[in-house]
């Protein structure tokens, strides 16, 4: 059977271990590892040049844990958007218990005022913010 998935997508990696690179974070002992190997998700911010796996990572996580995973665009979105995943992690914190992986995507171009809306969330437990 042809698989008509996306090079790109067969590809990418489905566990940390399949990670190429990054080893100051996912090596032996590094802060990511741990807290894979330690079943402890927590917020991050990652900062690097395209392609280097950022993305990649956030998902990583979700999936480790099992956690549903949000992307924003802080290029495309705004004020909606962080409504949005509010109001989706809150669902499914009641249904489930359990946090929301929210990963924003260039953050940096989101007013201080959007960037402030987040962080009663993640004080809360409600996100863990990548």
């Amino acid at each position: 059977m042809l698989n008509r998935r996306p090079i790109r997508l067969r590809l990418w990696p489905q566990t940390i271990d399949e990670v190429v690179g990054q080893k100051h974070l996912l090596g032996p002992g590094q802060p990511l590892r741990s807290a894979f190997e330690n079943a402890h998700p927590h917020s991050m911010i990652l900062w690097g040049p395209p392609g280097v796996g950022k993305t990649t990572l956030a998902r990583l996580m979700a999936n480790a844990f099992d956690l549903p995973f949000i992307s924003i665009s802080a290029v495309l979105g705004g004020v909606k958007d962080i409504r949005d995943a509010v109001e989706k992690a809150t669902e499914n914190r009641q249904k489930t218990g359990r946090s929301t992986v929210v990963f924003v995507d260039e953050v940096h171009r989101f007013s201080k005022s959007q960037q402030d809306a987040f962080l009663p969330h993640v004080e809360s437990g409600l996100f863990t913010f990548i």
